[in-house]
């Protein structure tokens, strides 16, 4: 048995496709859980300098920011990975149309943001901050560069290049938290970042030598990609209304001091959000294999799966339950005390969050991406009404109902009122230990 077992090892390490995958996929995991930590603790830490208030409107203008990152992006990204991939003879064309696209991506989402900055009721500063961070957006043209590598399983070089990112953002933020520097500061370092990224990766691409552009267009190879990206983008928007409206509304109906508080516990609970992408990033193409071989071996593992990411987020929410309010105060200070009663409440959305990354794969594998997009629109739409009930009712507290129950109905209970995806919606309450249902 123990030599079967080591023959299995050395043939698995032996296996080139199989090295250079996981060395792929271990290179993102550790520059993933390094941005997790390092963002986490500097952030706190730039909370605790700036106080609630600017934190608040630190916190405001990122979330206003990112409302319209997704028009930039014009849902252009998985698709390129995906062609550059099948028609890698093509890589000119498709990543110099993609840095062009992406680029009057930015200009349109620019125009939409200062168009939509005239409904509010900022200050002229305010709308200086929301400004300076969206104009970052023009910088990611050069993603497409991050696409190449992906598509070539080099995301080691990517790594590399955020990492760098991460190290000189996190220099700055503390030289500037130690001189005491004005919050103008933390917001240019905001477009420095997407600036600081976008060289980087540059230099990454030419140290590889490909030789390809980024300079060429094609506009019938643009006219074939918006025409498959159009929905992605719909789709991203959704999702970005789903996930910073909250601290939109609280700020227009609370002001900046309570928008700093719930988006420093906010902060605490989601920071653990990607654990359930990677491990169902890590499991699903298992899942989907057992379909070949038996339905009922397929159902099998996809309920360990759901089981194993729901029951996660309770082991994680449990305790942050009873310790949020020393923690909010270890962490943040004093100041941001009455965090800990949102994140009491928010922390339990985790447990829907985790459930609907875990579904959401199998949307896809069942071909549901019309469904998969139904029930996120379904979610946003519940979002912003109910944030428009509880919040002059609960204050910061009602948001973070608000997306318990948004989340839930998205991630759960939407389940229940499809044919196709009925099956799927007991498979996830029997998670919880109901059985006996079926």
């Amino acid at each position: 048995m123990l030599a079967q077992l080591k023959l299995l090892i050395e043939n698995v390490r032996a296996h080139q496709g199989f090295r250079r995958y996981f060395a792929n996929t271990s290179w993102m995991f550790v520059e993933q859980i390094l941005r997790m930590l390092v963002g986490l603790l500097v952030g706190i830490w730039v909370a605790r300098f700036l106080g609630p208030a600017q934190f608040g409107v630190f916190s405001y203008a990122i979330a206003f920011a990112a409302l319209f990152g997704s028009l930039a992006k014009l849902g252009l990204d998985s698709i390129v990975i995906r062609d550059l991939v099948r028609n890698a003879a093509r890589l000119d064309l498709y990543l110099g149309t993609v840095f062009w696209l992406k680029l009057l991506g930015a200009m349109i989402m620019l125009a939409a943001m200062l168009l939509a900055i005239r409904l509010t009721s900022n200050d002229s500063t305010t709308n200086l901050y929301i400004f300076i961070i969206g104009s970052g957006t023009l910088f990611q043209s050069f993603e497409v560069i991050d696409f190449y590598f992906q598509s070539q399983v080099l995301s080691k070089f990517v790594s590399y290049c955020r990492l760098t990112q991460l190290l000189i953002s996190s220099l700055l933020k503390l030289c500037f938290i130690f001189v005491e520097a004005e919050l103008i500061w933390f917001v240019v370092v905001s477009l420095l970042d997407q600036v600081t990224l976008a060289v980087a990766l540059y230099f990454a691409y030419r140290y590889r030598g490909t030789g390809a552009s980024l300079w060429q267009f094609d506009f019938n190879t643009a006219k074939a990609l918006l025409r498959e990206s159009w929905p992605l983008v719909i789709s991203g928007m959704v999702v970005m209304i789903y996930m910073r409206i909250d601290q939109i509304m609280i700020r227009e109906m609370l002001g900046d001091e309570q928008v700093g508080l719930y988006s420093a516990a906010v902060r605490l609970s989601e920071g653990w959000y990607f654990v359930p992408v990677i491990i169902t990033n890590s499991l699903f193409p298992s899942v989907v294999r057992a379909k070949e071989i038996s339905l009922q071996l397929y159902h099998t593992r996809l309920q360990r799966l759901y089981t194993f990411v729901v029951w996660m987020a309770i082991v994680f929410a449990l305790p942050m339950t009873f310790l949020s309010g020393w923690l909010v105060v270890l962490l943040y200070g004093e100041a941001f005390r009455a965090a800990g009663q949102v994140l009491t409440v928010h922390v339990w959305a985790g447990v829907f969050v985790a459930l609907g990354v875990a579904s959401s794969s199998w949307f896809v594998s069942e071909n549901l991406q019309r469904l998969a997009f139904c029930r996120t629109l379904l979610g946003a739409v519940i979002n912003v009404g109910l944030n428009l009930l509880l919040i002059p009712a609960l204050g910061m507290l009602g948001a973070a109902v608000a997306t318990i129950i948004s989340q839930s109905m998205a991630a759960f209970f939407f389940d229940l009122f499809t044919r196709r995806t009925r099956g799927t919606f007991f498979m996830k309450l029997r998670t919880l230990g109901f059985s006996n249902l079926n």
